[in-house]
């Protein structure tokens, strides 16, 4: 039987050049069910859509554009249209299928049918809640880099930002070690909660709600041996030093969130307290640094 969403939905999109797209795809994820973006060569702009009910969350919405207007300095101005209820759940799984990230991972939905593929951690998500579901080229990059350094064992993890919980969930799952996931978004810490469950990991990964480093429950976790931090490009750089004060000496800082232009003054940034380049991994525009504390 198909299940029917009661609720009458909306899609809400702006359209922004590639420095803006990081800023706003999070402002939609933090208010909508299910967000995409798509890339327009020939004017080298970015359309980033979320759908939600319609009504719903709209001083969050106001909040969340104009913080990324902010963040950015492009001001964009969301276009509104209906979206038919009938179908969606069914679009939005057909548009998520199984992401098979690195030589270690798979991402896929609780739609998708057939065996597990060999050699890999699955992680499940509902298809229904769309956003982090390891397609984007940020999350990618983050696996990619962590699969290369399991062989450290870290024992302190923190994973800033989690979104959908994805990295906190590899992490735990691969390396059976207790995971903090925090997140500034309570749907968020829920949606990730609800995630360690479906995937046997919540005795492993913890989630609570926390704005960056100054929420206690952070501090006190750390000093951490392996910190995530999938966000955006000038937060990370204006939580440098607050990283730095709680990465434990040799550990690791994996950074994402940035495009590959926005690089050079992150990496200027952290190495300015004391931080080096391990390796930068680039994911279509998106890149990822690898940092480490002497």
């Amino acid at each position: 039987m198909t299940r029917r969403h009661a609720t009458a939905l909306e899609t809400v999109s702006v359209t922004v050049p590639p420095d803006a797209l990081a800023a706003y795809e999070a402002a939609l994820a933090g208010v909508c069910g299910t967000v995409g973006f798509f890339f327009d060569e020939d004017a080298d702009l970015w359309t980033v859509e979320g759908v939600k009910d319609q009504g719903a969350r709209e001083p969050e919405l106001v909040a969340a554009l104009a913080l990324a207007a902010l963040v950015s300095g492009v001001p964009a101005a969301p276009a509104r249209r209906a979206t038919a209820a009938e179908g969606w759940l069914e679009r939005t799984r057909e548009a998520f299928p199984e992401q098979l990230v690195g030589q270690r991972f798979a991402v896929r939905g609780t739609h998708v049918r057939g065996p597990l593929t060999p050699g890999r951690l699955t992680i499940l998500l509902d298809a229904s809640v769309a956003f982090g579901s390891g397609e984007h080229g940020s999350t990618r990059g983050c696996l990619r880099a962590f699969e290369r350094l399991v062989y450290r064992r870290p024992r302190r993890i923190l994973d800033l930002g989690t979104g959908s919980g994805i990295l906190a969930l590899a992490t735990a799952g691969l390396l059976h070690r207790r995971v903090l996931g925090t997140d500034i978004e309570p749907w968020s810490v829920r949606t990730a909660a609800a995630n360690a469950r479906l995937n046997g990991l919540a005795n492993l990964a913890r989630f609570v709600r926390a704005d960056g480093w100054t929420s206690p429950a952070v501090t006190w976790g750390g000093p951490y041996d392996l910190v995530f931090a999938n966000i955006l490009a000038r937060p990370l750089c204006r939580m440098a030093r607050h990283l730095v004060r709680n990465l434990a000496p040799g550990g690791t800082a994996i950074l994402a969130g940035l495009l590959t232009g926005q690089a050079r003054w992150v990496l200027a940034a952290h190495r300015c307290h004391g931080l080096v380049l391990q390796r930068a991994l680039t994911e279509g525009k998106w890149c990822t640094l690898v940092l480490r504390r002497r």
